[in-house]
């Protein structure tokens, strides 16, 4: 067992942590209420348990990324915090007295130990069990909405990424002592990102090792983030600037580059289930697997709460045969059309647009037939006819030399006929009003705990920030409930 490499924390000085830690501490707090044991479990397949030195302790690793998470902390700040911050030391079962760790040995955890488990699901399930067994989660309605994460690299070649994050550090050593100019090494002139590498690895040492500049807040921050550009996500920059990244649409003149995190969360505003894609992915058809995930984490689901996106003809079809209320308007631009190729083209809502399955959206929108006449009336939505020219997927979509690109739907009033007379009624005006509710959560990922920008390169790194990140805010609002 990963237990026995263990040692029993002694400290003559154990007694502080009763004088400084505080009993509505939110790490104590924590700390008494989840049984992290189940690390040990999760994690016995990653660790060889008769070879070499004790590994550090997987739950104090774990840990660490928790604190990343629920404080906005890079590696490098979230060890050196936990050097002075005694309720940090509580939290990680460390001794008032023990010394810190290197921050390399967090990176490697999160590469090697968590790699191959699913984290997401795990974290999500086991604060679900937490608030059942607290009598807290009462709620047989789920809400669902999706967030966007923008890439931690942007659309930006590797060059770039690693100019910028020097150019910046450069910045603030000028802004101490510009003399150092001079002792800096020369600046790359190459296109190729292994010398560029190179450069950034000459550039970091003679910082640390030949200049003797006091290491301040304003330059302490950009050296962190160029170190741990070099040393943590080298191989991701030597394929990619984010490789798993992706265009996705906020609206119709608004894009991101990124990701998605696609939610359910109960009316007492606990998440249920979370689906981490790449950003052009359409909200509605996760749906299905997002009901599926709350119900297997022990969640009676009667209800979906959700906006336009979620009433596309499949969803409708699928909760009505699971006996599921689906509270989610009807989007006329879809529901009153009778379309093909529905596989190939997705309606995104934000915008009012198609989007092709290349991630290109239509750029006009025009309805066609004659007015009044409703069954022989399409809305033709019309794509950039030039990037249809240079479109990998082309074949059987584009027609070689022809001048425009569109794609129609025919509107059909009486499509959605119980639908329609459902969201006519009281009780689905009055259960619509809790949509609201996602979105603030949507709001406290990104501003509280750093869900705004992905901490890390590809789609498995943004599922590990998902999971701290959800485990944080489903742990936080537990606690707030069962006071």
């Amino acid at each position: 067992m990963i237990q026995k490499q263990q040692t029993f924390v002694l400290s003559p000085y154990i007694e502080l942590y009763n004088l400084v830690v505080p009993k509505d501490n939110l790490l104590r707090q924590i700390n008494e209420l989840v049984d992290f044991s189940f690390i040990y479990e999760e994690l016995q397949t990653n660790y060889y348990l008769d070879n070499g030195r004790n590994a550090i302790d997987p739950i104090q690793m774990f840990n660490y990324l928790l604190l990343k998470a629920i404080f906005e902390l890079s590696a490098v700040d979230i060890v050196e915090r936990s050097r002075y911050d005694l309720s940090f030391k509580y939290f990680l079962g460390m001794a008032p007295e023990d010394p810190v760790m290197d921050p390399s040995s967090l990176t490697k955890f999160r590469k090697l130990r968590l790699k191959d488990m699913k984290m997401l699901d795990l974290l999500i399930g086991k604060t679900l069990t937490l608030a059942i067994e607290k009598g807290i989660l009462k709620s047989t309605a789920i809400i669902v909405d999706a967030t966007h994460t923008k890439a931690r690299y942007n659309q930006k070649f590797p060059q770039e990424i690693l100019q910028h994050r020097a150019r910046k550090v450069r910045k603030a050593l000028y802004a101490i002592d510009e003399s150092v100019k001079d002792k800096l090494p020369a600046k790359n002139t190459s296109t190729f990102l292994e010398e560029e590498i190179a450069y950034c690895n000459k550039f970091i040492h003679t910082i640390e090792n030949e200049l003797g500049l006091p290491l301040m807040p304003k330059l302490q921050e950009p050296f962190n983030l160029l170190k741990e550009t070099v040393e943590d996500d080298v191989e991701h920059l030597r394929i990619s600037g984010d490789a798993d990244a992706r265009v996705g649409h906020k609206s119709a003149d608004s894009a991101f580059f990124g990701y998605k995190t696609h939610l359910a969360m109960t009316e007492e505003r606990i998440i249920t289930a979370a689906i981490v894609t790449t950003g052009e992915k359409n909200d509605g058809k996760q749906l299905q697997e997002l009901i599926e995930k709350s119900k297997a984490a022990g969640v009676n689901v009667q209800s979906v709460i959700g906006d336009m996106a979620y009433s596309e003809k499949d969803n409708l079809i699928f909760t009505k045969t699971n006996n599921v209320e689906l509270v989610a308007k009807l989007n006329p631009m879809i529901t009153q059309g009778n379309r093909k190729k529905e596989d190939e083209f997705e309606f995104n809502k934000d915008a009012g647009m198609y989007v092709c399955k290349a991630g290109h959206m239509a750029v006009r929108k025009a309805r066609q037939g004659k007015k009044g006449a409703s069954k022989n009336q399409v809305n033709t939505w019309y794509f950039d006819v030039e990037k249809c020219k240079r479109c990998p997927f082309k074949e059987g979509c584009y027609k070689e030399g022809a001048k425009s690109k569109s794609y129609s739907v025919s509107i059909k009033s009486d499509e959605h006929s119980e639908q329609i007379a459902f969201q006519e009624s009281d009780y689905f005006k009055e259960k619509a009003k809790e949509r609201y509710k996602i979105e603030t959560k949507n709001c406290e990922l990104k501003h509280r705990h750093g869900y705004d920008v992905a901490t890390s390169s590809g789609l498995l790194g943004m599922e590990l920030q998902g999971a701290m990140a959800i485990f944080a805010v489903n742990l936080k609002r537990i606690l707030k409930l069962n006071d």
